[in-house]
């Protein structure tokens, strides 16, 4: 065989190893990945309720307890035993005003101290006053009996229309709203749901006011029959203003035959 053709064998020869060369090279084991061991949050003791707390009340040391929870993950306002140890006794004797769930943290702005004054008095918002009105027990004035405590309602008046009654010879009504967006505090001794009952009914409805509002309200009660209108939840917030409407006049009905008289002037 000629020296030209030995050459170029080895060459060949050569290159083919190299190449398996690097192909072993590059089929070698995978460089095994690092799997880094979450370190575990710091845990801290939470004040919650050991069971569900209705409104108003008054709570022992069994209903609550210390709940193991991370750190990073109490909720803002919590109770831990590291800030409050004698948390427990602290609020022992207190008035839930506003209902817990059982496992919930507790808050103190969701709790009040009595100090002997009663719980009507006790839950009532600084600068409010409470006031109780007559009620139909069949619901006729409290929309069937389906307003709960926490709702929102207007307040109506009817009251006798004397002008409509000269014109038409015969008793004549009309009726308005008083008061707009008004928070039910109570009917009759329920101040909440118990047991999930859906209807609470009662001879009276107990109504959070102003100062101003509570005179409006007495002065209602001795003029006519006020009916309470329940407000959508989605709008109990806005703030209702009464629409200026054309004057439509009352109808009076009188031996079955219905007569437009005049609305009273006000």
């Amino acid at each position: 065989m000629k020296p030209a053709r030995l050459a170029v064998l080895a060459i060949a020869f050569a290159a083919a190893g190299l190449a398996g060369f690097l192909i072993m090279q590059g089929s070698g084991s995978p460089v095994p990945a690092i799997v880094q061991t979450p370190v575990p949050s710091k845990s801290i003791d939470v004040l919650v309720a050991a069971a569900d707390l209705p409104v108003g009340q008054i709570l022992k040391e069994p209903d609550l307890r210390w709940q193991p929870w991370p750190a990073d993950l109490a909720p803002a306002g919590a109770m831990t035993r590291e800030a409050a140890p004698q948390a427990i006794a602290d609020l022992k004797g207190s008035l839930v005003r506003y209902s817990f769930l059982g496992g919930e943290p507790i808050r103190r702005e969701k709790l009040v101290r009595a100090d002997g004054s009663g719980f009507m008095s006790a839950i009532l918002p600084s600068g409010m006053r409470a006031l109780a009105i007559s009620i139909d027990t069949r619901g006729a004035s409290s929309a069937g009996g389906f307003i709960l405590p926490n709702d929102r309602v207007d307040v109506l008046r009817v009251i006798r229309d004397d002008e409509a009654s000269k014109a038409g010879g015969s008793d004549g009504q009309t009726a308005e709203t008083i008061l707009p967006n008004i928070r039910v505090l109570a009917i009759g001794q329920a101040v909440q749901e118990r047991n999930g009952e859906k209807v609470v009914t009662g001879d009276t409805a107990t109504l959070e006011v102003t100062p101003a509002q509570a005179e409006t309200l007495a002065l209602a009660q001795r003029q006519g029959q006020l009916t309470l209108v329940l407000r959508s939840f989605a709008d109990a917030g806005q703030v209702t203003t009464r629409e200026e409407k054309p004057d439509p006049g009352v109808t009076v009905v009188r031996f079955g035959v219905s007569a437009k008289a005049p609305a009273p002037k006000r």
